[in-house]
């Protein structure tokens, strides 16, 4: 059996991508300096980023950022009640990862391989790894 591939071009991945990652770091709460240090960009280019009409594009960096942000907020969905949903990212913990810090400190100051080992610290939690 044949199955047809659609072929998403970049631009259409990089505004999906953005799409949901706006949405997440306004449900955080996120400052414009934090969900720009989280992405990887200037704070001025975040806030062209944020706009439907952005063209410009992304690295390959930021994609596995935003993807990897996108799916911490899948976690603490599926594992937290709401209110520590939306908050645990932005509050204090003494967790082995974060050493009595905020997770968004951490991740932004670790850069992508902290980004990603909070992702698999949270799959973990729930039984994914």
């Amino acid at each position: 059996m044949y199955v047809a591939e659609k072929i998403r071009e970049p631009a259409q991945i990089n505004a999906v991508a953005l799409k949901a990652y706006a949405r997440v770091a306004d449900a955080w709460g996120l400052s414009l300096k934090e969900a720009a240090g989280l992405a990887d960009m200037s704070e001025s280019t975040w806030k062209r980023a944020k706009k439907p009409d952005f063209a410009g594009e992304l690295t390959k960096d930021q994609l596995l950022r935003l993807s990897a942000v996108i799916g911490i907020f899948k976690s603490l969905e599926l594992y937290f009640s709401e209110p520590l949903a939306k908050s645990w990212f932005t509050r204090p913990n003494k967790g082995p990862l974060f050493g009595g810090s905020r997770p968004v400190d951490t991740a932004i100051d670790g850069g992508l391989p902290q980004i990603l080992a909070v992702r698999t610290y949270l799959d973990a939690l729930r039984g994914g790894a």
